[in-house]
């Protein structure tokens, strides 16, 4: 009889409308992939070489205040400008749609220091602390978000060197773009069309099945619920969902909003204990798109990817048929979460 447990498989996302292959078969395998040593970590409260510390100079002379909570500027080196003119590409049309298509695109790029403590990350943070960056990622996506020239604001943080993160300063970033990005376009689809059906969110439906059946639930609060999806792609990947259904973290009232605080305490706290290491992730917040539209199919939540797989020193690598076929996973979702729930 066929084993979610034993036997290959694939599992749908119905968010990303995308599949992901599954072999739990394979963790009684040997393991002779790479293995690295784990940094030590040991920094002082203020790197006075550190250009996100309070004080500092970053690149080109510009100073930072002495900041005592959270401090936000224009990335020194944005992906993503504002004044790009208006243009477009295209070449080799035939019928419909030409075969090669770019447009210019415009945006902002903002970095957010969560603390002025260079030795701290957001697991160390404490709950006032937190706070404060749940209002800060409010108050920017009001800000961004209602500007007539952005589509879209994208909260995220990348933890730890292994993640790309430059700077180990405790710090996420902000994106706000003209267009749609593509995983929000997709996102954005799937949850119209279940809603169009049901009058309901994707997210609140998925929701209420996952606390029924608790396999994958890793903590949870009266406000969110943190759990690794069925359909996850990295080891221990987690989704953290808003119990209501609200559409963007402005939205979130007072209570709601220390919620978010606790609920990303309590599970990047597990990730740490995990491994018994500061945990990389790349971690961002998906809401609804800024078009003037109440989208209320949209429902807020979180993504957390990190790489590590077996132990602090082995993460997970996207080689062969992962980039060529479809993502796959060893270590089942409910293990997974069986492991972070432990911690």
């Amino acid at each position: 009889m066929f084993s979610l447990t034993d036997h290959p498989h694939r599992r749908y996302n119905p968010l990303s409308d995308e599949w992901v292959l599954v072999s739990p078969h394979r963790t009684k395998r040997p393991w002779q992939g790479q293995v690295e040593t784990p940094a030590i970590e040991t920094r002082p409260p203020h790197d006075p070489q550190c250009y996100l510390c309070p004080g500092n100079e970053r690149v080109g002379g510009v100073r930072n205040p002495d900041y005592a909570g959270t401090f936000v500027f224009d990335n020194d080196f944005a992906a993503l400008l504002p004044d790009v003119p208006a243009g477009e590409y295209i070449a080799g049309r035939t019928g419909e749609q030409p075969l090669l298509r770019a447009y210019a695109e415009h945006g902002i790029c903002r970095v957010v220091c969560f603390s002025p403590r260079h030795d701290l990350t957001l697991a160390m943070l404490d709950a006032a602390t937190l706070r404060a960056v749940v209002d800060t990622w409010a108050e920017q996506t009001l800000d961004l978000g209602g500007r007539p020239e952005i589509g879209y604001v994208q909260v995220f943080e990348n933890r730890g060197a292994m993640m790309g993160a430059s700077n180990p300063h405790p710090h996420g970033q902000i994106w706000a773009t003209g267009s749609i990005p593509l995983h929000v376009s997709r996102e954005l689809g799937t949850q119209a069309a279940h809603f169009a059906a049901t009058g309901r969110t994707l997210l609140g439906d998925y929701l209420e099945l996952e606390l029924g059946l608790g396999q994958r639930v890793v903590c949870a609060n009266a406000h969110f619920v943190a759990l690794v999806p069925f359909w996850a792609v990295w080891p221990f990947e987690t989704l953290i969902i808003s119990r209501r259904a609200v559409p963007d973290i402005p939205a979130l009232d007072d209570a709601a909003r220390d919620g978010l605080a606790d609920i990303l305490k309590q599970l990047t706290t597990r990730y740490d204990a995990l491994f018994n290491v500061s945990f990389p992730y790349s971690m961002g917040f998906h809401q609804r798109p800024c078009d003037g539209v109440d989208h209320p199919e949209w429902h807020l939540h979180a993504h957390f990817y990190p790489p590590l797989l077996r132990s602090a020193t082995v993460r997970k690598f996207m080689v062969g048929f992962e980039l060529l076929g479809e993502p796959q996973r060893d270590i089942t979702p409910e293990q997974a979460a069986e492991r972070l729930r432990a911690q």
